[in-house]
């Protein structure tokens, strides 16, 4: 198991750069595992994720706000942990451009006219594991 800072090798800075999915991993107030894929960016050395603010995850990540990622491939496994920061404004032009480029989405505009735009900031805490795909 590795615990590395931030992943150098050029093939798994590629594949943060253009992988479409991510699983998210948290925890239910139960204790129960709480899994999703979602769209992501990764920049500024955190994980970027934008949900509903009044999705469950981000009503979990308030009681528990330790999390996983683990990109699909399980041939080339690349998986971190960290802590949620929700971020209720103040949003990074670097990473609404990079869900713009990537998406071709907004990731300021709420999905419904009563919600708003909470975008999960997770800074890597520790790289588990860090493959190419092969």
């Amino acid at each position: 198991m590795s615990t590395l800072r931030y992943p150098s090798d050029p093939a798994v800075l590629g594949r943060l750069a253009t992988e479409r999915n991510v699983w998210l991993c948290g925890v239910r107030p139960d204790g129960s595992p709480h899994v999703t894929p979602v769209w992501f960016v990764f920049a500024q050395g955190s994980w970027w994720i934008g949900v509903d603010g009044n999705s469950v995850k981000v009503r979990n990540f308030r009681v528990n706000p330790r999390v996983s990622l683990a990109l699909e491939d399980g041939r080339a496994p690349v998986v971190a942990e960290g802590e949620v920061r929700l971020r209720h404004d103040g949003f990074p032009a670097e990473v609404t451009a990079a869900f713009a480029a990537k998406y071709a989405w907004d990731v300021t505009v709420p999905d419904r006219p009563d919600s708003e735009r909470v975008l999960l900031e997770i800074p890597v805490s520790r790289w588990l594991l860090c493959g190419a795909a092969q």
